[in-house]
């Protein structure tokens, strides 16, 4: 929880409790799309709102802090508190993780150097075919 308030201070964002409901969920759950948020906020907030949800989900993301992934057309949220790649399988959708803060950095480098811009956040997406997919 320590890693979310530093994240929003480092924002300036304010640490509503409702913003922390949608991040230590974001932070516990893998890649849940909207409903499945607004679902699990509202058991602690009875009276939020989807448009609440979707508010402050923008919000986030536009500042860097959740990341919009969009596998078969059904869009799923995740939380950057370290940044990673994102390997979304082509036959299911399923997404997984990739941490690798070595090639990460490369990445960016390379792109800042070859594009000449300063290179806030990097989000790569991967596509690939599951394990589970592979043996079927």
């Amino acid at each position: 929880m320590e890693e979310v308030l530093d994240l929003l201070k480092e924002k300036n964002l304010k640490a509503t409790p409702q913003r922390l409901a949608i991040l230590n969920y974001l932070n516990h759950k893998t890649h849940p799309t909207i409903e499945e948020i607004f679902e699990e906020v509202k058991k602690s907030f009875p009276s939020i709102s989807l448009a609440t949800i979707y508010k402050n989900i923008n919000t986030l993301k536009d500042v860097g802090i959740v990341i919009e992934l969009n596998p078969g057309g059904k869009l799923k949220y995740d939380i950057n508190i370290y940044p990673h790649f994102h390997g979304v399988c082509e036959k299911c959708g399923n997404i997984e993780d990739f941490y690798d803060e070595g090639v990460m950095k490369a990445c960016k480098e390379k792109l800042k150097k070859s594009m000449n811009k300063n290179i806030k956040r990097l989000s790569i997406t991967l596509s690939m075919v599951c394990d589970k997919c592979a043996k079927a």
